[in-house]
This record gives structure tokens, C-alpha cells and sequence, in this order.
């Protein structure tokens, strides 16, 4: 035989097992929910070619009718599907000879304890649990092509402020997140993009395992970081009026080994304010009528990245977040100074304070965290180490006009010029550890919170003799602030058929150095306390819960609290710190009913809460200036009842909302009657959601909060509706959304002050009517 046809005879001989082996047949499904028999989408399968292979042969995931299809070549595999609140389903021996069909399987429930959310579905936007409710920012139209702030501005029970301060139930002392660790990236708000929030977590009673800190509560940031198998990720677009715009995109890859992601995001954002306010001081007979028109642009970068690595029992991950903003403001103040004795003459004074603000802010967060599984399921060792990183420089040039309203060049009086250099530096070292047994399990932990604050204060007035700007020592200041808290906590928990609880117990010890290098001034605090917490919930049946729980809390003064140095922007309007601060230390109760069914849930909570030394801002007048700071009051108590309602109505109908209705007392008595005061407030939020024919779909916010006490004062009422309307494409993989916030461009925010001494009020708007058209791609 010639040599040719020998050699073809040989690969065709060698060739025909391989041609066997790269044929692929389908391996086919569906999985159900082992109790209510329901379709589980979006859960992950893959095929092993033995239990403990570390790479999948081929994986995919469920869709919304709960079937999967993977390939194989001929072989015996091992099947395992994966999903949150489930165990995991391993189906041994899967023969594949042809085509397979596995038919329907059920997925087992894992068992429900204290931490679990009692609404099962992940498509809902507001979830209830026994601590709080978790917020899924995406699936909350209003929130596309915003920030952090507009999620929580539509999250029940939550209220933002003017200057963007987060109040919980009344309070505004919140201990705020990123991913269950302090970060300074939590300083500004509005740098954080909705797209890049995984979810949001709010626990009104937090247990020992958080941290003391806040009176209102926790609220817990968690970013995206993806973990279906394979490559997924998306991209989005936004453009609205003013030329607003916000572009951004994630991606992540997941093998059961590691797990890599990445997001990005550009902001550049613009708008326009007025404010106004009258104050009126009776002993003098001196009327004060200012009126501030501001404008400002925000462009901000905002990088988070990370990956996870499986190995045997354990996970080592990095996270971290990178930002980047420019912010350019101008205010022009205009000031009327008239006498309202007409006997005395009526003596009048002009005034114009024109403030161009240009502020970099960098900021840098980095963790690492390693997770180890012991053979026992739930046996769990975590150790977290952190530093998070920020940054803040602004530059203020400021003009002066005297005697004038017209702020011409040649109307100018004065020139200043201030530099703000602040730097925070945060670290936080944690391990905690969980070790169940057959009723409960016990949980312990240790964490180091270690902060430095420097802020450096630089302000210049323009000299004619000299031609040059010099520095006012009289006012310039650097204030160095720094503070270690050492905690260790212990739960434990029990769970019987129809009753479950947890007792916490948590011990801080807290250090605290201020110091004020002008004027060489030093503070110091050093106390330690113990924290207790109780949860329990009763389990009447399958879909009604009661619960009850107990903590006690401490509100630590923030370091620009205790800065004693004046704000002083507007000159006859003042803001300054207090040294002199003490904490708030507060007990919390709660009762509550959870109600859960197929398609909606509702939580009822009773509150009460009281504060000793409580923080408040107050206002004095002296020599004609208004200065505001912060003092401790005697005491605070405010006593509630929240509802909180989740529910899919039919096919093209679902709401969700939540109304608060609470009073305040304020006992200020400590520095004088005129300081306390008593109210009842409430706030409402609704959400619809309506699938209309042509595959669209229109959402309704509405938004109010009623008027609501201060120590000397009270905020008027606020609410607002906006309005989205979103089409899909390509199997909901893209979208479009047009949105319209503040339709009828009510959002405002307003107070009064009245005292033995003076009143004042004040009105601010803000452009919020505004128009924005989302573009979304998902892979």
C-alpha cells in the first residue's frame, strides 16, 4: 500500500473516537419551589464530572418559568442547582446517552431564622424582615439615572433633607454603610449612582452584631458585584433637561472558582436653587429679608471593582470603590437690613455676598475579607480588614457689594477667599464567628473602628494698601479630630417550631481626641458602655408573625459638630460647633406584625423610642447675627406606628408603600423653656406600577412628609409625584424609560422659628421638575 492512503487510513481511525466524543446532548428541566410548588427563576445549574470537580463542565441558569438546558458530551455527570434560601440540589448519576429531559425537581427551603426576609420573591423593590426592609433599587423605576439619594428619598420610612442629612422615623442619626463597613465614601450621597446599588437595607433596631452608633438605625449599602455563573454585566444611559447626563456599565465572570466584576460611572449633572428667608428680631425691632440664587454642576466618576476566590471551604474577596467628583457652585446672597420702629426712622442697609465654590473630592475605599466554612453548615469564620480614603478641597472666591443690590464690578466692596482642606481616613479591622447547634446557634465578634479627621481652614481678605489677600488668623483654623472604637459582641439565638429569639450583648469602649491647633485646645473623652438587644418573633402560622424587639443605642457627636470655628458664608447668619458635645444615649422598642402570602406582604410596627442628651441645633441671636450650633437637650421621646405594604394585585397592577405616622417630644428645659417643644408628624410613600397593552409599563411615586417639630421651631410639609414609563426589547434584555420627577414641581423644603427673643422662616427650591430618558442594555 502506498504511503499516502496509509497515513488517511490512520487519521480516519483516529479521528472516529473523537468525532464520537465532541457530539453534545441536551440536559433539560425545571425547578420548583418544594413547598408552594411555584417556578424558581433565576436559579444556577451546572454539570461536574464528579462531586468535587472545581470546574463546571457547562452551566447556565433557570428562566422565569423555572427551566434550564445545558449540554454535555456522552458521560455520566453530577447536576447541582444553587440559590439563595435554598439548599443546594445535587442529582448524582445523570446518564447522558442522547437527549435527557430530568423532568420537574423541587428545591428545599432552607430553614427560616432571625436574619431571613419573609417575602420570598426577588422582584419585589421592598422587602420586610424582622429587623428592617431591603430596598432593590432597579426595580424601582423612579430611581434610573440617580444617585443614592433619590433611592432613598423613595424608600419608606426615610426622609432627606435639605443638605441631604438621612432621617429614619424622625431621626437623623443614622449609622450609613458600604457593603456592612464604615466608609468615608458615605460623607457625600449624591456621588454614588443608583445602577450601582445591589440593594439597600434598612434595620430600624439593629441587634448587637452593628455597631452602637446612630439613634434612627442602620442603613446598609450593598453594591454590585455579580454571581450568576458565566459573564454578565449591562450597560446604561441617561440624558434629561439642563443637559443633565449619567453613562454607565458592569460587568462580572463567574467560574465556581473565582469571581471577577468591575462597574463604571460618569455623572455630570447641573441645576438651579432659591432660597429666601425673613428673620425678625423684636427687642430691636430689626427686620432681616435675604434671598440666595445658586447654581451648580456636578461631574463625577465613579469606579468600583473586585473579585472573589473559591477555594476548598473558604472565599478570599476584594472589594473596592474609587470616586472622583468636581463640583462648581455659585450663590449670590442678596441682604436687606430694615428697621421696623417707623417712630425711630426707618434706617435700612444693603448687602450682596456673590460665592463661587470650586470643590474636588477624591475618595478611596479597599477591603479584604476572608470567609471559611467549616464542615458543620452554618459553622463560619469572617475577618474583614478595610481603609477607606477621602479627600475634599474647595476653593471660595467671594465678592462683596455694600449699600447695594446691584452687584456690578464697580459696586464690589470687598474680596475674601477661603481654602477648605479636609481629610478622613477610616480603618476597621473585624472578625466575627458563627457556631450553630440544633435549636440555634451562637454568634461572637470583635471590631477595631479607627478614624482621622483633619479639616484645615484657610480664610484671606483682600487688602487695597497692600494689593494683596491676607490671612484672618481670627478666623482660619485647622481642627484635628480623631476617635478608636473597640467593640465585642455576643448573640445568642434559639428557634423552636413556633417561637424564635436572639439576646445580644455588645460592649464599646469609645476614645475621643479633638484638637484645635490656633487656638492649641484639646478634648478628650474616654467611656466605655454596654449595649444590650433582644429579638423575638412568634410564629402564629405559615403567614402571620409577631415580633418584638429591644436595643439600646448611643449617637456620637460627628467631628464638624464638635469644630467650634464659625461657618461663616453669610455673614449674619452663622454656624459653629460645640466642644463641649456629649453623646445621646437611647433605648428602642418595637412590636410588630409581619404578614406574608403568595404575592404581597405587610408589616406593622409600634416604635417608641427616648433619648437622653439629646442632639439638636439651636439658634441664638446676638449683636443682630444668628448663630446656629448644636447643643444637648434634656431629653427627646417619640412614640409611632409604621405600616409598611408590598403587593402584586393582578397581572398588570402591584403598589408598595409605606406611611409613618409619630410624635415628637423635645425637652430642652436644660437651657430654657423656649426650648421645648412637642408635634405629631407623618410621612407617606406609594409606588404603583401598572403593565399597559404594547408592552409598556407606567410607575406613579408619591412622596409626603408633613410638617415636623424642631427644638424651636418646625419643618413645613413637602410631597411631590413623578411619573416613568418604560418599554422593553429583546426579551427585556434592553430598555427605554422616559421619566418626569416632581410632575408638579411641588418639592420644596420651608421652616419657622419662633422664640421670646425672634422668628424666623425660610423657603428653598430647588429645580426638581425635571425630564430624563434612560437607555439600558443587560447581557
Amino acid at each position: 500500500m502506498d504511503l499516502l492512503p496509509k497515513i488517511f487510513l490512520f487519521l480516519i481511525v483516529l479521528a472516529t473516537p473523537l468525532i464520537g466524543w465532541t457530539q453534545v446532548f441536551q440536559v433539560s428541566g425545571t425547578l420548583k419551589d418544594g413547598e408552594g410548588k411555584e417556578p424558581l427563576p433565576y436559579v444556577q445549574v451546572a454539570l461536574f464530572e464528579t462531586s468535587t470537580s472545581p470546574e463546571p463542565v457547562s452551566f447556565s441558569d433557570t428562566d422565569e418559568q423555572g427551566r434550564f438546558s445545558v449540554e454535555a458530551a456522552k458521560g455520566t455527570y453530577v447536576l447541582k442547582a444553587f440559590f439563595i434560601g435554598y439548599k443546594d440540589l445535587v442529582v448524582e448519576d445523570v446518564k447522558v446517552t442522547g437527549k435527557v429531559s430530568l423532568g420537574e425537581m423541587e428545591m428545599v427551603g432552607e430553614a427560616e431564622n432571625l436574619e431571613e426576609v419573609v417575602v420570598q420573591t426577588s422582584k419585589m423593590p421592598v422587602r420586610a424582615s424582622l429587623e428592617g426592609i431591603t430596598i432593590t433599587p432597579e426595580n424601582n423605576l423612579a430611581n434610573a439615572g440617580g444617585t443614592l439619594l433619590d433611592v432613598l428619598r423613595n424608600t419608606p420610612s426615610i426622609s432627606v433633607s435639605e443638605d441631604g442629612t438621612i432621617s429614619l422615623r424622625g431621626s437623623s442619626g443614622t449609622n450609613i454603610l458600604v457593603n456592612g463597613r464604615n466608609s468615608s465614601l458615605t460623607q457625600n450621597l449624591d456621588q454614588l449612582p443608583a445602577s450601582a446599588v445591589e440593594e439597600i437595607r434598612v434595620i430600624n433596631n439593629p441587634n448587637a452584631r452593628y455597631d452602637a452608633a446612630a439613634e434612627g438605625g442602620v442603613i446598609d449599602i450593598i453594591l454590585k458585584k455579580g454571581q450568576d455563573l458565566g459573564t454578565h454585566g449591562g450597560l446604561e444611559a441617561t440624558y434629561g433637561t439642563r443637559g443633565r447626563s449619567n453613562i454607565g456599565g458592569r460587568i462580572n465572570h463567574r467560574t465556581p472558582t473565582f469571581n471577577v466584576y468591575g462597574g463604571y460611572n460618569f455623572r455630570n449633572w447641573k441645576g438651579v436653587s432659591k432660597r429666601s428667608s425673613i428673620r425678625e428680631i423684636f427687642e430691636d425691632q430689626e427686620r432681616l429679608e435675604q434671598t440666595t440664587y445658586g447654581s451648580d454642576r456636578n461631574k463625577g466618576h465613579n469606579l468600583n471593582a473586585g473579585a472573589d476566590y473559591y477555594f476548598g471551604n473558604s472565599v478570599l474577596s476584594y472589594e473596592g470603590v474609587y470616586q472622583y467628583g468636581h463640583d462648581f457652585q455659585t450663590n449670590t446672597l442678596y441682604s436687606e437690613l430694615s428697621s421696623l420702629d417707623t417712630e425711630g426712622g426707618n434706617e435700612a442697609f444693603d448687602y450682596v455676598r456673590r460665592n463661587n465654590e470650586d470643590e474636588i473630592d477624591e475618595g478611596l475605599d479597599n477591603a479584604l475579607i476572608f470567609e471559611h466554612n467549616f464542615d458543620e453548615e452554618g459553622n463560619l469564620l469572617r475577618i474583614t480588614a478595610s481603609h477607606s480614603y477621602r479627600n475634599q478641597f474647595k476653593t471660595q472666591n467671594i465678592d462683596i457689594f455694600t449699600n447695594t443690590l446691584d452687584p456690578l464690578p464697580e459696586n464690589r466692596t470687598g474680596q475674601e477667599r477661603a481654602f477648605t482642606d479636609e481629610v478622613r481616613n477610616i480603618t476597621v479591622l473585624q472578625a466575627d464567628y458563627i457556631k450553630p447547634w440544633e435549636t440555634g446557634q451562637f454568634e461572637a465578634g470583635l471590631k477595631s473602628n479607627i478614624r482621622k479627621f483633619d479639616n484645615d481652614y484657610q480664610y484671606l481678605r483682600y487688602e487695597e494698601a497692600s494689593g494683596s489677600f491676607v490671612e484672618d488668623p481670627a478666623i482660619s483654623n485647622q481642627f484635628l479630630y480623631q476617635d478608636e472604637i473597640h467593640a465585642g459582641y455576643a448573640i445568642f439565638s434559639s428557634a423552636k417550631e413556633k417561637f424564635e429569639y436572639a439576646l445580644g450583648l455588645r460592649g464599646e469602649y469609645t476614645k475621643v481626641d479633638t484638637y484645635l491647633r490656633n487656638t492649641d485646645e484639646e478634648n478628650q473623652q474616654r467611656y466605655f458602655n454596654l449595649f444590650p438587644s433582644v429579638q423575638g418573633m412568634y410564629n402564629l402560622n405559615d403567614n402571620h408573625s409577631l415580633k418584638v424587639t429591644y436595643s439600646r443605642r448611643i449617637d456620637r457627636p460627628t467631628a464638624w459638630r464638635l469644630n467650634p470655628f464659625p461657618d461663616i458664608t453669610d455673614s449674619l447668619n452663622i454656624r459653629r460647633g460645640n466642644p463641649e458635645l456629649e453623646p445621646e444615649m437611647i433605648n428602642s422598642f418595637e412590636l410588630g406584625h409581619l404578614a406574608n402570602f403568595d404575592k404581597s406582604s405587610f408589616t406593622t410596627n409600634l416604635f417608641y423610642r427616648k433619648v437622653n442628651g439629646q442632639l439638636d441645633f439651636i439658634t441664638i441671636v446676638e449683636d443682630g447675627i444668628s448663630y446656629s450650633q448644636p447643643a444637648n437637650l434634656l431629653s427627646s421621646q417619640s412614640y409611632g406606628l409604621e405600616f409598611i405594604g408590598v403587593s402584586e394585585v393582578s397581572d398588570w397592577y402591584s403598589l408598595n408603600g409605606g406611611l409613618t405616622l409619630f410624635r415628637i417630644a423635645v425637652d430642652g428645659s436644660n437651657i430654657g423653656e423656649e426650648f421645648t417643644n412637642a408635634g405629631f408628624s407623618w410621612n407617606a410613600k406609594l409606588t404603583q406600577d401598572f403593565k399597559l397593552p404594547l408592552g409598556l409599563n407606567l410607575q406613579l411615586v408619591g412622596n409626603y412628609d408633613s410638617p415636623e417639630i424642631e427644638a424651636q421651631g418646625r419643618d413645613l410639609a413637602r410631597y411631590s409625584v413623578d411619573a416613568s414609563l418604560q418599554k422593553s426589547f429583546f426579551k427585556d434584555k434592553a430598555s427605554l424609560l422616559l421619566s418626569v420627577r416632581d410632575v408638579f414641581n411641588t418639592d420644596r423644603f420651608a421652616g419657622e422659628t419662633l422664640t421670646n427673643t425672634f422668628s424666623q422662616e425660610f423657603r428653598a427650591k430647588r429645580e426638581t421638575r425635571i425630564m430624563l430618558l434612560t437607555a439600558r442594555y443587560n447581557f
